[in-house]
């Protein structure tokens, strides 16, 4: 059955398995999780279960934000986000409105989705941006980093390989195996790494393509 929940990249660590061999995982804090509303397609048109994460202060909401959290009674959230699923038979559409949601909706070895946005690295040129190769480094090439010749461009900007923002942008990195889950402290380790910088947000979702 279909499931998500938010929560916050707090970094890398490395753990061993039964068998003795090194896990790098990645650890997720998923601790104040609420249901603030729940979707339905008579009256949304779509199947969606709206989570906040994360208390704020009242004074940094607006009176819209005040009512809406006061219906699920609880406090202002810093981020709300709704876990949609293709397929209608997901967890969390079960749970009332005002509901908490912890860490043990997932067991260890279950296969998730993991969306973040990426670190940003500002603008960059063409050889880090794109991996393009670069000049000769001597026998006064002058010319090291360049983009070099690019053809004609006229009118046929869209798509081109140039230099420029690189990175902040929203990435999932698909079919990553839950191997721990710390209830008490309310978090996940996943396997392997994940968008974004620590204290980063990030949405943990059952695996759209499950491999066996």
């Amino acid at each position: 059955m279909a499931k998500g929940i938010l929560g916050r990249k707090l970094g890398m660590t490395q753990i061993f398995n039964d068998d003795g061999h090194l896990v790098p995982v990645t650890v997720v804090d998923v601790a104040g999780n609420v249901v603030l509303q729940q979707k339905t397609v008579e009256t949304d048109g779509y199947v969606a279960t709206q989570l906040g994460f994360e208390d704020k202060r009242e004074t940094l909401s607006n009176k819209p934000e005040l009512g809406h959290v006061a219906k699920a009674n609880s406090a202002p959230k810093r981020f709300v986000r709704e876990i949609r699923f293709k397929n209608t038979l997901n967890e969390l559409a079960n749970l009332d409105v005002g509901a908490p949601v912890s860490g043990a909706i997932f067991e260890i070895g279950e296969v998730v989705d993991v969306t973040g946005t990426s670190k940003g690295k500002g603008f960059q040129g063409a050889v880090k941006r794109h991996n393009f190769k670069k000049g000769f480094g001597s026998h006064g090439s002058r010319y090291h980093r360049g983009v070099g010749s690019m053809g004609a461009v006229k009118s046929n900007i869209k798509g081109k390989k140039l230099p420029g923002q690189m990175g902040n942008v929203r990435r999932t990195v698909q079919n990553l195996q839950i191997v721990g889950v710390d209830q008490e402290r309310e978090l996940l380790l996943i396997r392997g790494s994940i968008p974004g910088p620590r204290r980063g947000l990030v949405i943990v979702k059952s695996a759209v393509k499950k491999t066996e």
